[in-house]
């Protein structure tokens, strides 16, 4: 996924291009060593929150698109694929929640929205050529 790599690449290199600072709504407001507050305008950079949703946009089509022959077993696989995901996914949450702190913590939960759907792609993807494999070795 493209989005994905750009979005890498953008972290690592803290990559924030100042053509793309606007003014933005925000519901949730708090300011370092200031006030909260709800709603209001902040100053944001908006490239993380567009590669964010590109990200979770092509996530989505690429885990749930039909396959080219879609069945009761493909459905089945999904499904078992989905919350073997949920699972997995909650596993590392509970685990960084027990071990891991501070702002590192902050980066867990900010990769875990994105981990969900990498795992459900990842495993999905790995039973579909498990079967196609064993399928083809049948005939």
């Amino acid at each position: 996924m493209p989005s994905a790599i750009i979005g890498l690449i953008t972290l690592i290199l803290d990559f924030e291009p100042n053509s793309l600072d606007f003014n933005v709504p925000a519901i949730f407001i708090e300011e370092l060593l200031g006030d909260k507050h709800f709603f209001g305008i902040v100053n944001n950079n908006i490239l993380n929150e567009i590669l964010g949703v590109l990200i979770l946009l092509s996530s989505l089509l690429v885990a749930f698109s039909k396959e080219e022959s879609e069945d009761e077993y493909i459905s089945k696989i999904r499904l078992e694929s989905l919350v073997w995901a949920v699972y997995f996914n909650y596993a590392i949450l509970l685990i960084s929640s027990l071990f891991i702190f501070d702002f590192a913590f902050l980066w867990v939960m900010i990769f875990n929205m994105f981990t969900i759907l990498l795992f459900f792609i990842v495993r999905f993807n790995w039973q579909i050529y498990k079967l196609k494999k064993f399928v083809h070795y049948e005939e």
